[in-house]
């Protein structure tokens, strides 16, 4: 209940509100896109500033190995449950989009730890940064391999119409590592580190006076835009709306189980939870749109904007900090 009456969560809810009324109230892309570069630099300085001051230690080396570990397991189970109910393409994009992270859910849980004084470590940052790509990766495989196999079946006299063309991985995997946001994070990050206590308290004003309410403009849009995408989801099986919540309940449970046997840390256990649970709504959608346009976008975007993100914003997080914090504490 007190997640509910977090300012920056009630302008989400507000935002809910407008869109589902079909307000005209909107923040304009480029602002939105400026808030999104804002809050993932304030993350990185934030997550650099931390690392500077905890240093390299065996904790971040295990927790990273568990982002990692955790974003190929979740798409690869994903993939392999989703095919049996759907097209092959739609399993795909759909377990690279829950295979992957939203980093203002990300953002919105550290500052959730931050608010009830809850330790975590800066690497955090990396986590989320390490946990974007694979998921993406590996639909892409999929993908090929079954247009390969479509074409192997349908081939007749040597000609063939497929919908799309196979991708290599590595040039998604460039994409990716090397897209703004993405290198804004770990650039910001890398300068969090070299100048440690001092930009720390230069970039105070920046980087921890402003976050809270950025955070809560840039969650007022992400409430319109979610209202404005549910009704994407009209007509769409049941299996697969309860599937958007399940989902993200099933991979926090397997992130809990590695952070346990790992002996992580209640905060940074949270974290892997979030991230875990999490499903892209920006760089996964983005991507998969040329990379698998055998997909339905309504389907995979509507499911991760319309149901899992206002979930994890409003339920999520508190429940998987509260658990985090009663299993590994």
């Amino acid at each position: 209940m007190s997640n509910l009456l977090d300012p920056a969560i009630l302008f989400f809810v507000f935002g809910v509100l407008a869109g589902t009324v079909k307000s005209n109230l909107e923040i304009p892309p480029q602002i939105s896109r400026f808030l999104s570069l804002y809050l993932l630099m304030a993350l990185g300085l934030k997550g650099g500033f931390s690392l500077a001051e905890s240093g390299l230690t065996a904790e971040v080396a295990i927790t990273l190995g568990l982002a990692v570990l955790l974003a190929v397991l979740i798409p690869a189970i994903s993939y392999q449950l989703l095919k049996q109910r759907l097209g092959g393409f739609d399993a795909a994009a759909i377990a690279a989009t829950y295979g992957s992270v939203s980093a203002v859910t990300f953002i919105t849980t550290v500052q959730y730890l931050e608010s009830h004084a809850t330790a975590f470590g800066g690497h955090m940052a990396a986590a989320m940064a390490l946990m974007e790509s694979p998921a993406i990766i590996m639909a892409v495989l999929f993908a090929n391999t079954l247009r390969q196999t479509s074409a192997a079946s349908v081939s007749c006299g040597g000609t063939l119409a497929l919908a799309g063309t196979p991708l290599r991985a590595g040039k998604i995997l460039h994409e990716s590592f090397t897209d703004g946001a993405q290198l804004l994070l770990l650039g910001a990050m890398a300068i969090g580190m070299v100048t440690g206590e001092a930009g720390k308290a230069v970039m105070a004003p920046f980087s921890t006076d402003l976050f809270k309410g950025m955070l809560a403009f840039f969650l007022l849009d992400m409430g319109l835009m979610a209202a404005r995408n549910l009704g994407g989801l009209q007509g769409k099986p049941l299996w697969l709306l309860a599937y958007a919540v399940l989902a993200p309940l099933a991979h926090a449970a397997l992130a809990l189980a590695l952070a346990w046997a790992a002996e992580v840390s209640p905060g940074n256990g949270a974290l892997l939870m979030v991230l875990a649970a999490s499903a892209s709504y920006i760089a996964v959608p983005a991507v998969l749109r040329h990379a698998i346009p055998e997909a339905q976008p309504a389907l995979y975007f509507g499911m991760s904007l319309g149901i899992t993100f206002p979930f994890n914003i409003v339920v999520g997080i508190p429940l998987y900090v509260g658990i985090a914090q009663r299993v590994l504490g």
